[in-house]
């Protein structure tokens, strides 16, 4: 029997291990393993215990790549355009490329190969089911709702679970559901939230991720205004963010192009 300590360690290492993964290896993942994933996933918190989650199980070779066509298709190009309202060393990488931008259009259209991994689960959203819980839990923010709250909760249990078995995932986020819901027959009341891909990891284990030090986001009592951001400091800091990631992407332009030769 595991003590509360190292039951937080093993919680611990398996949050800081974790990587987003867009390379897998075609092994199929048993059917078992699968269950044991969603499993984890179907006991996600939500308001009143609503649980709204459904999951789809693609695995099929012809109806990933559709709904990777239909990603490149509608989701890339308002990607697309969106980052181009950037500056443009604030753009993300896979969009920061010079001469005619149509370039990085065409190339994040080609990059897009998470079809290619064994499996992918579809979260799907039910909001009459949220219905459930208080009235007031139905905005926060305004302008968002206990729905994508409770689908982030069970999506965030997927990715773990899927850790937890040493396979790898990869978040695909959904802007333009319609597509997507036609390939799957997915009635036009419940929402599209989420791709997940997965699979064995075909690149080399990156180690623990990076993340700012505890010290920097965390307040006692009150919030603390020697941490608080200013404009310009944001600013600095994605600046930060882009010299980080810019190389990573363009060897990652690299391999694709070779690939495409």
């Amino acid at each position: 029997m595991s003590t509360t300590t190292e039951t937080y360690d093993m919680l611990l290492s398996l949050v800081k291990t974790r990587h987003s993964v867009r390379k897998f290896k075609p092994d199929p993942i048993p059917e078992d393993t699968i269950e044991k994933i969603l499993e984890v996933a179907r006991w996600a918190m939500s308001g009143a215990n609503s649980q709204p989650w459904e999951f789809i199980v693609v695995t099929d070779p012809k109806t990933k790549k559709e709904l990777r066509d239909a990603y490149s298709e509608y989701n890339t190009d308002l990607i697309f355009w969106m980052e181009q309202q950037r500056e443009y060393s604030l753009r993300h990488p896979s969009y920061q490329v010079k001469n005619d931008p149509h370039e990085s259009l065409r190339f994040n259209k080609a990059k897009a190969n998470w079809h290619q991994a064994p499996a992918v689960i579809v979260v799907l959203g039910d909001g009459r089911r949220q219905w459930g819980t208080v009235m007031g839990a139905h905005t926060f923010g305004r302008d968002q709702s206990h729905l994508t709250d409770g689908l982030a909760n069970a999506s965030f249990l997927l990715h773990l679970a899927i850790a937890s078995l040493g396979l790898t995932s990869e978040w695909v986020s959904i802007h333009i559901e319609e597509p997507h819901k036609r390939i799957l027959d997915v009635p036009d009341l419940l929402k599209l939230y989420l791709i997940i891909p997965i699979g064995y990891p075909d690149v080399s284990s990156r180690g623990e991720g990076v993340r700012r030090p505890l010290k920097d986001m965390v307040h006692r009592e009150r919030y603390d205004m020697s941490k608080y951001m200013s404009n310009e400091d944001v600013i600095k800091y994605l600046y930060s963010l882009r010299e980080a990631t810019v190389p990573v992407h363009s060897a990652s332009r690299a391999v694709v192009a070779d690939e495409k030769k």
